[in-house]
């Protein structure tokens, strides 16, 4: 498996799997963030999916794949600063606003910040299609936070909040793509940098929210919130290690892009699962998100 990832990076197959990778990634990654944002506290949720794929992860990466190389170690330090921010900032999101506010905002802000990391960093360029596509992705992004600041009056005390945490997690959703990117193409095999990715991106999390979890007068029993984070620590492997492998078999910032047609599943999800209303402005606004992300695809 590995031989014939390796030899397709690059070619017209590597950019059909990784069409394929980046779509899945972006129907899981919209499971994954109702995970997250249902029944439990985020942070206790985060902390408990965290924990999951850790334990998960650590035969994989000390027992099956071969160690990381010399030079992989401080790239996983980097790896594991960036994404401990965004996740503290993703569960502090999802505190201050509805998964269908949070979501689409974090989601559609981020490939707009990966292109131009992408650019900068890999050299990769847009035609003026795919640039087309990006505005109308953007117009979709602002026309629903617009909407949602003027119309959510329930939520008006928070929006603001949630609305700028959100952006500011969208930027390092961006970081943390463009970032793995490049770490999942300095070692030799992929699996190595998923496997110890995930074991060490797991250690935080669980000791943070353990200490929220014991400082809560009523703390939610953990059998269901370890089921939770038990799922959620498998669609995490699918989703996270979908889009990690799409950016090695291909361009960063078109599987970046792809990924926020996660919006759509993420509204279908909030109105079916979450019982939040939607209604069919905010709909047709998530729709405009996930058709830039098609626009791109097609010009590219």
């Amino acid at each position: 498996m590995t031989d014939w990832l390796v030899s397709i990076e690059g070619s017209e197959t590597g950019h059909s799997v990784a069409l394929f990778l980046a779509i899945m990634a972006a129907i899981l990654h919209a499971v994954f963030g109702a995970l997250q944002k249902g029944r439990h506290d985020p942070w206790l949720t985060r902390g408990a999916i965290d924990f999951c794929y850790c334990v998960m992860a650590a035969p994989f990466a000390l027992l099956v794949v071969p160690w990381p190389e010399p030079h992989m170690w401080l790239i996983f330090l980097g790896a594991f600063a960036i994404h401990i921010v965004y996740k503290c900032l993703q569960a502090w999101a999802y505190t201050k606003g509805a998964y269908t506010v949070v979501y689409p905002v974090v989601r559609g802000t981020g490939p707009l910040f990966a292109v131009i990391g992408a650019y900068l960093i890999f050299d990769e360029r847009f035609s003026g299609i795919q640039w087309f596509g990006v505005g109308i992705l953007l117009m979709g992004i602002f026309g629903l936070a617009i909407y949602n600041m003027k119309y959510l009056v329930s939520e008006r005390d928070t929006l603001n909040a949630a609305l700028a945490i959100a952006l500011l997690t969208g930027l390092f959703v961006a970081l943390y793509t463009t970032y793995d990117a490049f770490g999942i193409r300095a070692t030799q095999n992929p699996f190595t940098f998923l496997a110890w990715f995930f074991m060490i991106d797991g250690l935080l999390m669980p000791f943070i929210a353990a200490g929220r979890w014991l400082r809560m007068e009523n703390a939610p029993a953990l059998g269901p919130l370890m089921t939770r984070g038990f799922f959620g620590g498998i669609v995490a492997f699918l989703s996270f290690g979908a889009i990690m492998m799409a950016t090695r078999l291909d361009k960063v910032g078109e599987a970046a892009v792809l990924r926020e047609t996660s919006t759509v599943f993420a509204a279908l999800i909030g109105v079916v699962f979450l019982k939040e209303t939607v209604g069919p402005r905010r709909v047709g606004l998530m729709a405009l998100i996930a058709l830039g992300a098609v626009i791109v695809e097609m010009g590219g």
